[in-house]
């Protein structure tokens, strides 16, 4: 069969940038090429990219945190007056502790993917007259009148997940597996908790809540100040294991708790304990502890608590609400199921009408609804074949949710507002790329974080309209921007979309190498992720594409897919993989590849597939199960064995090991080892706490075993997140000497 008849291959993406696309192949700018060590030297090539972005309780600035040039891993405070649009800095880091960070504090920043020094987090008080800064295990109160920051009395001890209470009477942090309060007025420290340490932790995320929940805090603050919740967690059924972090100048023993897929988890607690009092009323979570609490959240009359109820295998999820002041048993306002699973989400707001606002995937993509007091649905204020993001932005004396979503493009996040009975929708945003907001509590405006495939990130402030007031970092490339002097060289993809077996849209993107010539044959590397969550194909701005643009100018050419299974498009595109992972995903990119095959510049049998984390899972499964469509692998920090990853994760898409077995078996690398014929690089972090250095090591194994030659390398030291800019430098320069050796 003619190979083109095969393929749907259509622009999926809006006009405007589609016409960016046609009109220009790079950006405006200098020729210089680029180099592996400058692809995440200081100053970044993304220039002043700004993080924590957020406006003052009052609406008078807007803050956020700045990497300086010398060094754009080390962040200081600053902002912008909203109504002069005056930018400058607020607290300049040196005046903070700077030092080593717990090991705790390193685990929970590993989650967050948050990597660098100076201010890493800050809070505004109620009042915005003061900021909460914590730093090296210390925490600092800001005060704006004087310009002081006031070093607190927590003692020697380090702290973490710090947090101002809402009226910005107290300060909260976790100190030994405890919780403490400390009153700004008078300093009185107190101990909240006493039973903490070893295996138990009080007001702390467990390790899966973390790493798969986005759950980074395990304690919540009641609106009047009169109650805290917080989580207990016993890990006392997880296996202890003890591995080795093998760092430069030693091996380091560490001991885990690590929930294995099918293994025990935690135990887990909520309870509300009285500032007063200090008594804590336990909630009942029912009879059923193999359990997962994922989030909670105070009603805002401070005497109800909600806080959501999952079931180990993550078809059911429950809001449930409890009222803390009496000894009634908690109320389930919303269940929902799904024969296959149920993904997570942060939307749910509350109503002074006891009415509330809730995202679900009921009748198949993320949605918001409308429910009265007892939980009926009352609305359904978004629908459509396309997926909510995030609701930001609840205003609930002019009845508009603001959220961004994806109704105009797979490919691109925007920003839209709804009536509360699902009149007046309206988009907001306009520039092609990706949008995310930041909205004033107590004023209509906004910051709009944008970046695109042509565009950096950049900020700007709307008002609730959507119009722009004022540039907070316009980010242009233009002569002085670091990207400038190679911007000329700088490549825009062209995106399409390919048809899997089940006739379901998939997205891809395809770069050509600089200095493109028809009449040439090129190598293609394919980047891939390919696991459930993530998208690749998208209009926007990634430090990670910056090695895609070493590549093309190196005389590769990059094409990346979203397979099934991937992120933001429905749970039916989504689910596919249910039970099985790495069978639909490779062959969607099997059928990537036959669409290469269709182009006449693309050498067939010079392309190779590179990816991390699940990523690498799938670089090693594509190479192992279709070795007739990869030359060569690039598989980083792989999981190899679901068996050897998190309970949460692993079960969402396997279930439960003892009930699919076959299923784990098939998924796993290890029975495909047997085909691998040539051309394999396998790097992974020595410290890698996530996906287990194990995972690579059982590859090893099997591959020398059999006899066969591969390439490997380490780093001693390095997590999974690989951070850090002379790793990073090498690691780019081994996969471009790998890929140089067996593709050209």
């Amino acid at each position: 069969m003619n190979r083109i008849r095969m393929f749907s291959v259509l622009m999926a993406i809006p006009l405007t940038f589609a016409a960016t696309l046609a009109n220009a192949q790079s950006l405006e700018g200098g020729s210089t090429p680029l180099t592996v060590e400058r692809l995440y030297d200081s100053p970044a090539l993304a220039g002043s990219s700004p993080r924590e972005l957020k406006i003052s309780p009052d609406g008078s600035r807007a803050t956020f945190l700045v990497g300086r040039k010398d060094n754009q891993h080390f962040y200081d405070l600053w902002q912008m007056d909203v109504t002069s649009g005056k930018v400058s800095l607020l607290l300049d880091a040196d005046k903070l502790a700077q030092g080593e960070l717990s090991d705790e504090e390193k685990a929970r920043r590993e989650r967050q993917r948050i990597f660098g020094e100076g201010i890493m987090e800050y809070a505004w008080s109620d009042d915005g007259k003061a900021l909460l800064i914590p730093a090296a295990g210390k925490l600092y109160y800001y005060a704006l009148a004087d310009g002081k920051a006031k070093l607190l009395p927590t003692g020697d001890d380090f702290i973490t997940d710090a947090k101002l209470s809402p009226k910005g009477h107290f300060v909260s942090y976790v100190q030994g597996q405890n919780l403490w309060v400390l009153d700004l007025a008078t300093d009185k420290v107190t101990q909240l908790t006493h039973d903490g340490g070893g295996a138990i932790k009080n007001a702390m995320a467990e390790f899966v809540a973390q790493e798969e929940m986005g759950k980074m805090s395990g304690y919540w603050w009641a609106p009047d100040e009169s109650a805290i919740a917080f989580n207990r967690v016993d890990e006392t059924p997880v296996e202890l294991v003890t591995r080795n972090e093998i760092y430069a100048d030693g091996i380091k023993l560490t001991q885990q708790r690590y929930p294995y897929a099918g293994k025990p988890n935690v135990l887990i607690q909520l309870g509300v304990i009285s500032l007063q009092s200090k008594q804590v009323k336990w909630i009942d979570l029912g009879k059923e502890t193999d359990i997962y609490q994922p989030r909670a959240k105070w009603l805002p009359d401070s005497k109800h608590l909600s806080f959501q109820w999952q079931s180990r295998n993550q078809q059911n999820l429950d809001l449930r609400v409890v009222n803390v002041s009496d000894n009634s048993a908690p109320v389930t306002l919303v269940h929902e199921h799904d024969d296959i699973w149920l993904n997570l989400n942060d939307d749910l707001n509350f109503l002074k009408n006891g009415y509330f606002i809730w995202t679900s995937e009921r009748d198949g993509f993320s949605h918001i609804y409308l429910f009265d007091s007892k939980g009926k649905v009352k609305q359904q204020l978004t629908q459509g074949a396309w997926a909510v993001d995030s609701i930001d932005h609840v205003d609930e004396a002019a009845q508009w949710i603001y959220f961004t979503g994806r109704k105009d493009s797979d490919v691109e996040k925007h920003l839209y507002k709804v009536k509360f009975d699902g009149s007046g929708f309206t988009k907001l945003s306009s520039a092609a790329g990706m949008h995310s907001a930041v909205f004033a509590d107590n004023k209509a405006i906004y910051l709009d974080y944008f970046d695109s495939l042509a565009q950096p990130p950049q900020i700007s402030l709307h008002d609730a309209s959507g119009k722009r007031l004022a540039w907070v970092e316009e980010n242009a490339v233009k002569q002085g921007h670091p990207l400038y002097p190679y911007a000329g060289l700088w490549q825009l993809p062209a995106f399409g979309t390919i048809k899997a077996d089940d006739g379901q849209t998939m997205h891809y993107r395809l770069f050509k190498p600089v200095n493109f010539d028809a009449s040439k044959k090129y190598p293609v590397l394919v980047r891939v992720y390919g696991g459930p969550h993530a998208q690749l194909v998208t209009n926007s701005w990634s430090s990670q594409d910056y090695f895609t643009q070493y590549l093309l100018q190196q005389g590769f050419a990059v094409f990346q897919l979203d397979n099934r299974g991937s992120g933001h498009r429905g749970t039916k595109f989504e689910q596919v993989i249910y039970k099985q992972l790495g069978v639909a995903e490779v062959e969607d990119q099997k059928k990537g590849v036959d669409f290469l095959r269709t182009l006449p510049w693309v050498d067939s049998q010079r392309i190779a597939v590179y990816g991390h984390s699940y990523g690498g899972y799938m670089a090693l499964m594509c190479l192992f199960k279709a070795p007739d469509y990869f030359k060569a692998a690039v598989s980083g920090a792989p999981v190899t064995d679901w068996t050897l990853y998190d309970t949460h994760y692993t079960e969402r898409y396997l279930s439960h090991p003892a009930t699919n077995a076959e299923g784990y078996r098939l998924s796993s690398v290890m029975p495909y080892v047997k085909n691998y014929q040539s051309g394999l690089l396998m790097y992974h972090g020595m410290a890698d706490d996530n996906v287990l250095f194990e995972n690579s090591t059982r590859v090893y194994k099997a591959l020398q075993d059999d006899g066969k030659l591969f390439e490997v390398m380490t780093y001693p030291g390095s997590k999974h997140s690989m951070r850090g800019n002379q790793v990073k430098t090498h690691l780019y320069k081994t996969i471009t000497d790998f890929l140089e050796r067996k593709l050209q």
